[in-house]
């Protein structure tokens, strides 16, 4: 079939409803990775949703469990058509995060798809489910039009991603042959902005810890003991204080990147301003070089007394959970040591500092790789648009895993957008961005099943 029947076919899918019927079917399930979940919803999300659509299309399915105890299940999906033949490996997650219902607005529900227009409500419109299923869809519909793709693929979907991914690296390390390839494409994150393509090339890295300033068991009154006895909020205040300044800026200088480089900059310099507050982070960098080619800190909870019911009374502990996001640059190793030093040198040698899950690297690939320009052509060719390519996202994702375990070419093209309201009340995605998504998702495959840059650099076992 024509090029252009195959794009069509593409659009046709969302115009004509099934987009949305199959998204309401992925999000009626409750795939919470997280406190609120069941594990037997993470498993049926691979053996009754997302399994099941892919043995439509043609694809083998294997379901492996975890390495890691109590770790996600994972599920890899191949379709070998030509072992001569270039291979993509591709990615998603179908874990959600709680649905907090108590959070979300009158006649919306977290694991129910409604639809107001442009908008697509539910717990994991925009993060993963849609975006998966776009790629799957995309490929599938390829497979149904033409009988072939013209490359090879593999698809792995976690279900854990939202807990940090754990037992991911543990399972590519050991399915490395399985899952070898060319290229790694995949879709998760926002576009910088909602109405241009993104293409983003690896992600900031993120390490989270606590910071606990605890000097007594109990409580004291502040009538009685005010004055006499040292208030860990206010410690733990001061502590926080040191290290970055009130506008945000780090004061560690472990902890900023060496990485902003002229080409970096380069590739930032045409990006929209994105949503910013003027006055906030680093003075003598643009919005775009704040949150794509530098490091930030962020304090994501802080706890002392009840702020629903405050007693005239001197907490004995107080606590704050910090994260620090990262670029290339940053020696990941040394944040936390550095975090001590700091704290040491500036008298707060009682906070205890403890890292909290484990950390995400930070990775970047040259926006000069021959794979980048190839996605960018066959975008702007499809749809006449250039996207924005950004040298990382300003998020975090296991793109070190593809990168370096496996050592590929990482892509990432989302299908969502800043404001989605992922990991918050109100989830939802936009139809018009998912049209346009599909649109460029078969657009790329297209081209990579007739001209993908150089030939397999791997076969199969």
């Amino acid at each position: 079939m024509s090029h252009e029947f195959s794009l069509q076919r593409a659009i046709d899918y969302v115009d004509n409803g099934a987009l949305i019927r199959d998204l309401a079917s992925l999000v009626a399930r409750p795939s919470v990775s997280q406190n609120e979940g069941k594990p037997e919803n993470l498993m049926a999300y691979l053996t009754e949703d997302i399994g099941p659509l892919l043995n439509r299309y043609g694809f083998a399915t294997e379901i492996h469990e975890n390495p890691l105890r109590g770790g996600a299940p994972l599920l890899v999906a191949s379709y070998v058509e030509n072992r001569a033949s270039p291979t993509v490996l591709m990615y998603g997650h179908g874990d959600v995060c709680n649905g907090e219902q108590h959070r979300w607005r009158d006649g919306l529900r977290p694991f129910e798809l409604v639809q107001e227009g442009d908008r697509l409500y539910g717990r994991g419109t925009a993060d993963n489910k849609i975006q998966h299923l776009i790629n799957v869809v995309a490929l599938g519909l390829l497979l149904e039009t033409n009988g072939k793709l013209g490359f090879n693929v593999k698809f792995l979907l976690e279900m854990g991603e939202e807990k940090g991914s754990h037992g991911l690296r543990e399972f590519v390390t050991a399915k490395r042959n399985e899952l070898a390839a060319d290229v790694f494409i995949a879709s998760d994150g926002p576009r910088h902005s909602p109405a241009t393509p993104t293409v983003f090339l690896g992600s900031r890295g993120t390490i989270a810890f606590e910071m606990v300033v605890r000097l007594r068991d109990s409580d004291s009154h502040s009538g009685n003991f005010g004055g006499l006895l040292a208030d860990p909020a206010i410690i733990l205040a001061h502590a926080i204080a040191s290290i970055a300044d009130a506008r945000g800026v780090v004061r560690i200088p472990e902890w900023l990147p060496n990485s902003l480089t002229d080409d970096i900059r380069e590739a930032l310099v045409d990006l929209p301003h994105p949503l910013n507050d003027p006055h906030w982070g680093e003075p003598y960098l643009t919005p775009p070089e704040r949150v794509y080619g530098w490091n930030s800190f962020s304090i994501l909870a802080t706890s002392s007394g009840s702020i629903d019911a405050p007693q005239s009374a001197i907490s004995g502990e107080a606590r704050a959970i910090g994260q620090l996001r990262f670029v290339v640059g940053t020696e990941m190793k040394d944040i936390l040591p550095s975090l001590r030093r700091h704290l040491d040198a500036h008298g707060f040698r009682m906070v205890k500092l403890s890292q909290i899950d484990e950390p995400f690297k930070a990775t970047r690939l040259s926006p000069g790789h021959p794979w980048v320009r190839f996605v960018c052509d066959s975008i702007e060719k499809t749809i006449h648009k250039r996207p924005h390519v950004l040298p990382n996202l300003g998020g975090s994702l296991p793109n070190d895993i593809f990168a370096d375990i496996l050592g590929l070419p990482t892509i990432w093209i989302p299908h969502s957008y800043a404001d989605c309201g992922q990991h918050g009340p109100d989830e939802h995605a936009l139809l018009s961005i998912a049209r346009e998504g599909i649109k460029i998702m078969t657009g790329i495959f297209l081209d990579i099943g007739k001209c993908a840059p150089g030939r397999s650099r791997h076969r199969e076992a």
